[in-house]
C-alpha cells in the first residue's frame, strides 16, 4: 500500500487495532523483540514460525546490545554506529514509523524504543499489549521473512541521557532519585536468579517495572503521570534515573513516564550488574 497523505506520528504506544489499519504503509518498520534470557534463540525462533506481517526480528544481545566491556554489564549499551548498520540494513530512514513489540509485557521493546529515542528518532512506538494481544484480537500473522531494501541511516546517541556506575553516586549525593525496575524480592537481595550479588545500589527505591501495567497493557497516562509524581516527590523527571538489572526493564519506566506526559528521565545503562562488577561499590539488602 502506497501512502498519498501524511500519516500520524506514534512516539510511545499504539494499539493493535490502529497498527493493523497501519500493515503495509510504505514508512512502516515493524520489530519483534521477543527473547527470553533463560533461551537466547526462543524468540527468533518463535519468529519464524509467525509474527506481524512484515516484521524483522531484533534480537537483544546481537542487536540491541554491545559487546561486552568494562563496567557495561549483562546488556552493554551498543555503539552508535553498530545501531545504525543495523537499521539500514532493516531499511530505516529517519522518517520511518517504527513499532516494536514482544510476547506481551514489552520489557524489550522498551529497549529498542529507548534506543532510538536517544539516537534522536522520534517515531518509534511500543505495540501495547505486544504479540499476546494481537494474538487474542484475532489479527494477521504470517511466516514470510521480509527482506528490506538498506538504507544509510547515521546519528548519535544523546549521551546526556546515558549515566554510568561512576557517575551514580554523585548524582544520588545531590538528591536525584534512582528508581530500580526490578522484581521487589531481588531488590531485597531475598533472590538472585541472574547476577552473582544480590541487593541493590544504596539510595535506590523500589518501583518494579511490572507496576507500569494492568491486564497486559500499560496503565493510562494520567494514572502513570500521577504514580511517578508522587515517586518523584517534588522532583522534576530530569531528576530521575532508571536502572533494573542490566538496562532493560528499566527502559520500560523511561516509555511510561514518557507516555505519562514526564519526559526527561535517565538511563543507568550497565545497572545492577554493572555496579557489582567493582567489588568495592557498597551494596545493600533489605527495603529500600
Amino acid at each position: 500500500m502506497s501512502d498519498s497523505v501524511v500519516q500520524p506520528s506514534w512516539t510511545t504506544l499504539i494499539d493493535a487495532r490502529t497498527l493493523v489499519a497501519r500493515l503495509g504503509s510504505d514508512d512502516l518498520c515493524m520489530f519483534d523483540c521477543r527473547f527470553a534470557l533463560n533461551d537466547p534463540g526462543a524468540g527468533e525462533t518463535a519468529w519464524r514460525v509467525a509474527h506481524i506481517p512484515g516484521a524483522h526480528y531484533a534480537h537483544l544481545d546481537r542487536d540491541l546490545s554491545g559487546p561486552h566491556r568494562a563496567g557495561a554489564g549483562r546488556h552493554p549499551w551498543p555503539y552508535a554506529d553498530a545501531v545504525c548498520d543495523w537499521l539500514g540494513r532493516s531499511g530505516v530512514t529517519p522518517d520511518t514509523q517504527i513499532v516494536a513489540y514482544d510476547s506481551g509485557d514489552s520489557a524489550y521493546p522498551a529497549r529498542l524504543w529507548w534506543l532510538l529515542r536517544t539516537l534522536g528518532h522520534r517515531k518509534v512506538a511500543v505495540l501495547d499489549g505486544g504479540w499476546a494481544h494481537w494474538i487474542a484480537q484475532g489479527l494477521p500473522t504470517d511466516s514470510a521473512i521480509s527482506v528490506a531494501q538498506p538504507t544509510t541511516y547515521r546519528a548519535a546517541f544523546d549521551v546526556g541521557h546515558l549515566l554510568d556506575a561512576a557517575e551514580i553516586p554523585a548524582r544520588l549525593a545531590a538528591g536525584d532519585l534512582l528508581i530500580d525496575a526490578r522484581a521487589a524480592e531481588r531488590f531485597r537481595g531475598e533472590v538472585e536468579p541472574i547476577d552473582r550479588v544480590a541487593g541493590h545500589v544504596p539510595g535506590a527505591v523500589n518501583r518494579p517495572y511490572a507496576m507500569n501495567l494492568r491486564d497486559g497493557r500499560f496503565k493510562s497516562s494520567a494514572q502513570l503521570a500521577d504514580e511517578f509524581r508522587a515517586l518523584l516527590d517534588g522532583r522534576a523527571p530530569q531528576r530521575a534515573i532508571a536502572m533494573c538489572g542490566s538496562g532493560v526493564t528499566a527502559c520500560h519506566h523511561l516509555l511510561a513516564m514518557v507516555h505519562a506526559g514526564l519526559p526527561g528521565a535517565h538511563l543507568f545503562t550497565g545497572s545492577w550488574s554493572g555496579w557489582i562488577e567493582d567489588p568495592m561499590r557498597a551494596i545493600l539488602t533489605g527495603p529500600d
